[in-house]
């Protein structure tokens, strides 16, 4: 036996641990969502292999389909969810599950405050996928093999989640991957057929592939539903976003924010178009409810997914968005980009630059409608993303007149740290013969307010706004009408 055949007791890194402990603690009240993270990750490991295939003739070794699989055994007090995706390698499973190699862990260690229901947010925000199997099992087996590998390159890998796993590698017939998880003594009322179905149809109806159970009926002999041989699709299987908007609910638009956005909370606000003419595309944009803990990381990436003709390209396509949108989650389809689109294409393609400069407008439109109709919303998403906002003054010359309509600012007019004054209400409340917008810079509201600068401006009722955020003194420079 060599020594990458046998079997290695490895640790977690601390912040897997930590994170363990952190999420059977904090989700347990939502435990349901261990399956939706489960397929979600079945999902992408489909999409990656049908890219890979598509665009570099990456071999399908096995059966062509693409398949999610879910399945259970009440004697073995089992459930296993199986997929035909991509597969990961011996050292992909060391690298993406006994470690977190993302950017932004420091600050989201940081952030943790003890309170369940904002540390279950920020779980969240982070992204649990796999892990999330421990809040409902105490001991949990993955056993994969990549696509393109030998039948004898297969990798078990095994844990229960406190503090060390062990890995080696086996043979397995197929590619793809089964994850098994051996429920905690309480989980009994997941063991069963019409329960998961239940929370599939609730949490992964969306997903493209197909979801598959096996048929159950009952036996009057044993006076019990029994499991047959016959397979079941439980899901749609159809691409949410490609869908008339007549024909989705909802619940179906706030699922699929959860899938792409990686967040627990239905979204603040979205919008979905279809756009037709030179070239036509799709576009679903969610606005999240909160800023995600690594929105000020230089190195975050956008959270935009590509798809061409609904076959996944690439998760985070910057080029598709300006930075200072870099909060929006969602989805674009393209019908003309090539399959084979690589980020250096996407940097020189005139196409990915009218997609681009559509979705700008669109993403506008949304905010220009929830500032105009929905005040309170518009002020929610000012208090997490405002700043973010301002960014745009300077990033985006082409768009500045309609987001600085959007911008929010602090003024002596309501003496509150609270961002809602719009140049629109300055302007309204400017005193006869006053021909500029006033304002002080400082550190902090406190400091701003109190500032002996303001005296003579408050003697003759004169507002002046009060501009704390960095970006602030940037901004002004560039509003120069």
């Amino acid at each position: 036996m060599t020594m990458t055949a046998a079997k290695e007791t490895l640790g977690f890194q601390a912040e897997v641990k930590q994170l363990l402990h952190l999420m059977v603690h904090s989700l347990y009240g939502n435990k349901e969502i261990f399956l939706r993270e489960l397929i979600s990750n079945a999902s992408d490991a489909c999409d990656r292999l049908r890219f890979e295939h598509l665009a570099h003739d990456v071999p399908i070794d096995g059966d062509p389909a693409f398949q999610i699989r879910v399945s259970y055994d009440p004697t073995a007090r089992t459930i296993t969810i199986s997929d035909t995706g991509i597969g990961l390698s011996r050292q992909e499973v060391i690298d993406h599950i006994g470690t977190i190699a993302k950017s932004g862990t420091r600050e989201f260690f940081q952030r943790l405050t003890a309170d369940v229901a904002t540390d279950a947010r920020l779980i969240g925000q982070f992204g649990v996928g796999f892990y999330s199997a421990f809040i409902v099992a105490d001991r949990v087996m993955l056993v994969t093999r990549r696509a393109g590998s030998t039948m004898d390159e297969g990798v078990r890998w095994e844990s229960t989640g406190e503090g060390a796993y062990t890995v080696e590698t086996v043979h397995k017939e197929a590619r793809g991957t089964d994850v098994t998880l051996h429920l905690r003594p309480e989980e009994d009322d997941l063991l069963s057929g019409q329960r998961l179905r239940e929370i599939v149809r609730k949490y992964s109806d969306h997903i493209a592939f197909p979801i598959l159970m096996k048929k159950e009926q009952w036996d009057s002999a044993k006076k019990a539903q029994v499991i047959t041989d016959a397979d079941e699709q439980v899901n749609e299987a159809s691409a949410l976003w490609a869908r008339p908007k007549s024909e989705i609910t909802r619940e179906q638009y706030e699922e699929l924010y959860k899938h792409v956005g990686h967040d627990f909370e239905p979204p603040l606000a979205w919008t979905h178009a279809k756009a037709e003419g030179r070239q036509e595309f799709t576009q679903l944009f969610y606005i999240p409810r909160h800023a995600p803990f690594d929105l000020w990381d230089p190195d975050r990436r956008h959270k935009v997914k590509l798809y061409v003709r609904r076959v996944f390209i690439m998760d985070s396509a910057e080029q598709l968005l300006p930075v200072y949108l870099r909060f929006v989650r969602g989805i674009i389809d393209s019908s003309d980009l090539p399959l084979n689109v690589s980020r250096e294409i996407l940097q020189q393609s005139s196409d990915v630059a009218q997609i681009r400069a559509a979705s700008v407008k669109r993403i506008l439109a949304l905010l220009e409608d929830l500032a105009d109709h929905q005040h309170e919303r518009y002020a929610t998403f000012c208090a997490e993303f405002g700043r973010v906002l301002k960014e745009g003054i300077v990033e985006d010359p082409a768009n500045r007149a309609r987001i600085a309509k959007l911008l929010r600012f602090a003024s002596t007019a309501n003496d509150s740290a609270e961002q809602t004054v719009s140049l629109a209400d300055y302007i309204g409340r400017m005193k006869a013969g006053q021909e500029a917008i006033y304002y002080l810079t400082a550190e902090s509201f406190a400091v701003a307010k109190n500032s002996p600068h303001l005296e003579v401006f408050r003697k003759h009722g004169m507002e002046v706004l009060l501009l704390t955020d960095r970006v602030d003194e940037w901004v002004v420079a560039h509003l120069t009408e």
